[in-house]
This record gives C-alpha cells, structure tokens and sequence, in this order.
C-alpha cells in the first residue's frame, strides 16, 4: 500500500495534467447543452488547478508551514484523498447527475470550486501572501463557478442551490476536521 501511495505522490499530478489537457482538447466537440458543459468544464480546470496547487508538493508544505506551525498536519495521504476519490469523483458525479436528472443536481461542483476559492482568498489575506492554487482560484474557479450557478439559477429555484451549496461547505468542514484532528494529535498537551 505504501508503494502505490508513494506511486500515486510521485506521479499523480503530472496525470492531472495530462488530463486536463485531454479534456481540454475534446471540449470544443461536445454537444452540451451550456449548463451541462460548464459542469464538464469543472474537471478540467480543477486540474490546472490542482497542477499549479501540488507541483513539488507545494501545497501540502505551504499548508503545514505557514499554517499549521512546521507540524505535518496535511499528510501525503490526505492530499491524495482529498483530491483524487473526492475532488474527482465529485465532479464526475455531479456532471453524471446534471445530464440524467437536470443541470440542478450538478450544482454542487460549482459550489465546491467557489468554497475552494474563497479559502483560498481568504488564506492570502490573512497571511499576507501567495499560497499554491491562489492564481487559479482567482483566473478559473471564480469565474467558472459563477457562470454556472448563474446560468443554472436562472432556471432553478433556491433548493437546489442550498443543497449544492451545504454539499460544498461539508465537504471542505470534514476535510478541516481531518486535518486539524491530526494537528491536535502533533501538539503536545501543556
């Protein structure tokens, strides 16, 4: 397990590239209605994202440097949770979900981009500096998860909305009780 993990930290960004990039390339072809294309869209660009994000473990050192005091709170593993099953698998489904039951049940991708961004925006302010996926939160995620929420709002009513966006706000809350529980766990007891 330690092998394939390893595997994965070593190489799985340099796929996301890739991937990306494919996605990006078999775009212009797609018959999508709009809402529907601009959920795709959210695979693609999550993945420049997470290139500009995860380079070198950018992130992940950042994280625990300057926010978690020098203590590896944000572990490898965790990284490759978050972003491969979950950030993935969410996109995937909400696309899946939009095309067989309505572009409101894709909502929470969107959701999901505009939470990331925000966190962040507000890291950077708070700190006072650039940390790892800052430019494409702003150049990408923003805009991106704007359009959708208001092309797909404009044909939705407010329950779908708070539903995507309740998924989005869950989701990035378990993923700082993870890290912050394992924070706890490395701070010594006084």
């Amino acid at each position: 397990m330690l092998k394939l993990q390893g595997w994965l930290a070593e190489y799985w960004v340099i796929g996301a590239g890739f991937m990306a990039a494919s996605l990006m390339a078999a775009a212009p072809i797609l018959s999508l209605p709009l809402p529907l294309f601009l959920i795709f869209l959210h695979s693609p660009f999550y993945m420049v994202h997470q290139v500009e994000e995860h380079t070198g473990d950018r992130f992940r050192k950042f994280a625990n440097e300057h926010v978690f005091g020098g203590r590896d709170a944000l572990t490898i593993a965790s990284v490759l949770v978050i972003n491969l099953p979950f950030v993935w698998s969410i996109n995937l489904l909400a696309l899946y979900a939009a095309f067989l039951w309505g572009p409101a049940w894709g909502l929470v991708a969107p959701y999901v981009m505009i939470v990331n961004a925000l966190a962040h925006l507000v890291t950077s302010a708070r700190l006072r500096k650039y940390n790892p996926g800052l430019v494409t939160s702003v150049l990408l995620f923003l805009p991106l998860s704007v359009a959708t929420i208001w092309t797909i709002g404009r044909t939705e009513g407010l329950v779908p909305h708070l539903i995507g966006a309740a998924l989005a706000i869950l989701l990035h809350l378990a993923i700082v009780a993870v890290v912050a529980g394992r924070y706890r766990s490395l701070v010594p007891a006084s």
